[in-house]
C-alpha cells in the first residue's frame, strides 16, 4: 500500500470509528475509559510539543491540566459562572500561569528545568488541601453542572462526552500539525537539536520555547475543564504522581516528537491500567516496567514503526526535521 492510500484509509476508518464508536459503547464500562483515554490523548500528545518537539523537560504540565480542572469548579459551584465560560476562564488562567511558569523555569539549564516545573505541581497540591473552603480540600469540590446546550445536558446523553472528548482531541490534534510544520515548529526543533547554530540564526530561544509551552496549555486546559465536568468533582487526584507516570508513559511509549504515538498509546494504557486495576499500586510498576521495555528494545516508542515503513510497502517513513537540516544543509528558519 502506497503513503498516500494508507492515509486515505485511515483517515477513512477513523472518521469512521468516531461516528460510530459513541453508540457501539454507549451506556457501558467502555464507554467511560473510551471518554478518559481520548482525554488524556490530548493532554499527553500536548505534553508531547514540549518535551519531544522541544525538548523542554516540563513537568508543570499535568499541573495545567489540573488547574483548569479547579478553574472550571471554582467557576461553576462557587462563582456561579455559566458552564462553557467557565472552559475559556481555565484557558485563559492556565495560559497565563504557563507563561511564568515558562519564564521562570526557562532562567534554568537542563534537570533544573524540570525541578523547578515540578515544584509547580507540588505548590497546586498544597494549595488545594490548605484552601478547603475554596477548593474544598483533600475531598475536592463536588457537584459541577454537566455542559448542556439549552435543554440538552450531557449528563443525560453520556455519548455527548463522548463526541465532545473526540472533538477536542481532533481539533487538538489538527492544531499540533499545524504548529509542528510551520515555521515555529521547525524552530524549536532547530532549537532542540542545534541550539547554538538556531540562536546564530537569529531565533530567540527563550522567546519561542515559552510560547511552546503556552501553546501546550491550551487544548490541555481546554481537556482539563471537561474532564471536571464530565466526573462532575475536580480532586486532589488530578496532581498525583500516578496521573503524572501514566501520561507521561503515554509520551514515551507512543514515541516522542511524533504526535499521533502519544494519542494511540493513551488509548492502550488507559485501556490497560483499568485493566490492571485489581493490582492496585502495582500496575503503576507494571506500567514502569513497560516503559523501561520500550525505551530498551523500540527507543522511538510506537511511531518508530510508522517512520521506519511500516506498514510493509508504505515507503518514506519520516524523519526528523532536524536531521533533515543537518544533511541537506538548508536554513534553520525555513521548512524543507
Amino acid at each position: 500500500m502506497t503513503r498516500p492510500s494508507f492515509r486515505v484509509f485511515a483517515l477513512g476508518a477513523a472518521v469512521a470509528a468516531a461516528l460510530i464508536a459513541p453508540h457501539i459503547f454507549a451506556g457501558s464500562v467502555a464507554q467511560n475509559l473510551a471518554i478518559l483515554s481520548l482525554l488524556y490523548a490530548v493532554v499527553a500528545s500536548n505534553w508531547d510539543l514540549t518535551l519531544g518537539y522541544s525538548g523542554i523537560f516540563n513537568f508543570a504540565h499535568v499541573a495545567f491540566f489540573g488547574v483548569a480542572a479547579y478553574v472550571s469548579a471554582i467557576a461553576t459551584v462557587k462563582l456561579g459562572v455559566p458552564v462553557w465560560w467557565d472552559l475559556f476562564l481555565a484557558v485563559a488562567v492556565v495560559a497565563a500561569l504557563s507563561g511564568l511558569t515558562a519564564i521562570l523555569a526557562l532562567r534554568q539549564r537542563g534537570i533544573y528545568v524540570a525541578l523547578v516545573t515540578f515544584a509547580l505541581t507540588q505548590l497546586c497540591v498544597a494549595l488545594v488541601n490548605s484552601q478547603k473552603d475554596i477548593t474544598g480540600g483533600p475531598v475536592g469540590l463536588v457537584g459541577l453542572p454537566d455542559l448542556a446546550i439549552g435543554g440538552y445536558v450531557f449528563g443525560n446523553h453520556p455519548e455527548a462526552y463522548f463526541y465532545t472528548a473526540e472533538a477536542l482531541l481532533i481539533l487538538s490534534t489538527l492544531f499540533l500539525r499545524w504548529l509542528v510544520t510551520s515555521d515555529f515548529g521547525l524552530s524549536l526543533v532547530a532549537l532542540r537539536d542545534f541550539e547554538d547554530y538556531a540562536v546564530s540564526r537569529g531565533i530567540p530561544a527563550v522567546r519561542q520555547r515559552v510560547l511552546a509551552i503556552v501553546a501546550s496549555s491550551i487544548f490541555t486546559s481546554l481537556a482539563g475543564g471537561v474532564y471536571a465536568h464530565y466526573l462532575i468533582v475536580a480532586a486532589p487526584d488530578v496532581f498525583s504522581f500516578s496521573l503524572t507516570t501514566l501520561l507521561l508513559s503515554m509520551v514515551l511509549v507512543g514515541g516522542t516528537a511524533s504526535t499521533y504515538g502519544p494519542i494511540i498509546a493513551a488509548v492502550v494504557l488507559t485501556v490497560g491500567a483499568e485493566q490492571l486495576a485489581a493490582l492496585g499500586v502495582v500496575r503503576y510498576m507494571i506500567i514502569a516496567v513497560l516503559i523501561v521495555l520500550t525505551l530498551r528494545f523500540l527507543p522511538g516508542g510506537i511511531s518508530s514503526l510508522w517512520r521506519s515503513g511500516w506498514p510493509p510497502g508504505w515507503r518514506g517513513g519520516a524523519k526528523a526535521p532536524s536531521l533533515a537540516y543537518a544533511e541537506t544543509g538548508a536554513d534553520v528558519e525555513k521548512a524543507p
